[in-house]
């Protein structure tokens, strides 16, 4: 078997070099890569089935709360980015842009989504008619680019996955109240799915989103003592609503503009599961998102029965458990062992000859 000190050697050692060892953690449960485009960073398989548990168990509550899911171009013209200024301010030097398109030079300069609030207010200008076509309450799950000059997987990629919600009101307070509903929300996935302490509040005035009246924000502690951002919540009053004309006709007959929100969350809670809860054996993950819940390990599974047995355990837990049987024939069971460590599955299961026999099995 594998010694348990030979299999984590490469890893870093999160006391002395945190860095280091978020990346290598990363890499080694196969979470992510590098690839060959810089600052773009592929998802492996057990990396992307965390962000899915994340967003299936978000767009319930989202869906509970009444979002409707929608999905919006990635290109935007440049004339429609340049409406607001505050935000095509905040966002010019991350903003990267399509010129060229079939082997010809565009007219306009096509920006690629850094964020959406531009186009769906733009959408939103022709279909709000009447105060009983409010609220549209809307949520998209996408990428989006952003030009970062430095990246670190997860944390902050050029392109990153994450949703992003917008709603237009009939009047303030119901817009402030869902800003202050979807905070309330996304504290609840990160404390109760993913099993960390955030610390709720609102950004000052020069930390605050482009073209926002107000920025709310989830912060996380990581394992070396610093604050992550985790999820922010926007109220923009009629900042976006009244240059894009996204105005109705109030219950009095009269022309008024909208109050708009705007909210997301990425896949930078990867980030922050690792950070929270990663040691030096590898990744800590919360049963509920973990994409595997429990492992078995069949020992000497060249044995009769041995693997069979394995198998009728799976089936027996997989109504309730996400689960797994590494049979894998080219590795010690010493590696699984600390394979499974390493990649943060919550529940072990060993079981060989001697357990069948003795109707029993070892969990670790």
């Amino acid at each position: 078997m594998a010694k348990q000190d030979d299999f984590v050697k490469d890893i870093a050692n999160i006391d002395e070099d945190f860095a280091k060892w978020y990346t290598d953690i990363v890499t080694k449960a196969n979470l992510a890569d590098y690839s060959e485009t810089k600052g773009f960073v592929p998802i492996k398989p057990y990396g992307f089935a965390i962000w899915e548990n994340i967003k299936n168990y978000a767009d319930k509550l989202f869906k509970e709360s009444g979002i409707k899911n929608v999905y919006f171009p990635m290109l935007i013209p440049e004339s429609l980015i340049q409406k607001e200024k505050d935000h095509v301010e905040g966002f010019a030097p991350e903003v990267a842009y399509v010129t060229e398109a079939g082997g010809e030079k565009l007219e306009e300069r096509l920006c690629i989504r850094p964020t959406s609030e531009t186009v769906f207010s733009s959408l939103y200008s022709k279909w709000l008619k009447s105060w009983r076509d409010l609220p549209m309450e809307y949520n998209q799950w996408c990428s989006v680019l952003r030009w970062e000059k430095e990246t670190r997987p997860f944390l902050r990629s050029r392109e990153f996955l994450w949703q992003e919600g917008h709603t237009i009101h009939e009047t303030e307070e119901e817009a402030r109240k869902r800003t202050l509903k979807m905070l309330e929300i996304y504290s609840n996935i990160v404390e109760d799915l993913l099993a960390i302490p955030v610390l709720k509040g609102r950004k000052t005035e020069s930390e605050k989103f482009s073209g926002a009246e107000e920025t709310y924000t989830i912060e996380t502690l990581t394992r070396d003592g610093r604050a992550l951002q985790s999820g922010t919540s926007h109220y923009f009053g009629q900042n976006f609503t009244k240059p894009f004309e996204v105005k109705f006709q109030n219950r009095e007959g009269k022309e008024e503009y909208a109050y708009q929100t705007s909210w997301g969350i990425s896949t930078r809670l990867i980030g922050a599961v690792i950070m929270a809860h990663g040691d030096n054996r590898g990744l800590k993950l919360p049963p509920r998102v973990a994409p595997i819940q429990v492992e078995i390990i069949p020992i000497a599974m060249h044995k009769e029965g041995v693997l069979e047995k394995a198998e009728e355990l799976k089936n027996a837990l997989s109504s309730k458990f996400r689960v797994e049987v590494d049979s894998r024939k080219e590795v010690t069971p010493g590696y699984k062992f600390n394979d499974s460590e390493l990649k943060g599955i919550p529940v072990r299961i060993e079981i060989g000859p001697r357990d069948i026999e003795n109707r029993r099995v070892y969990n670790s």
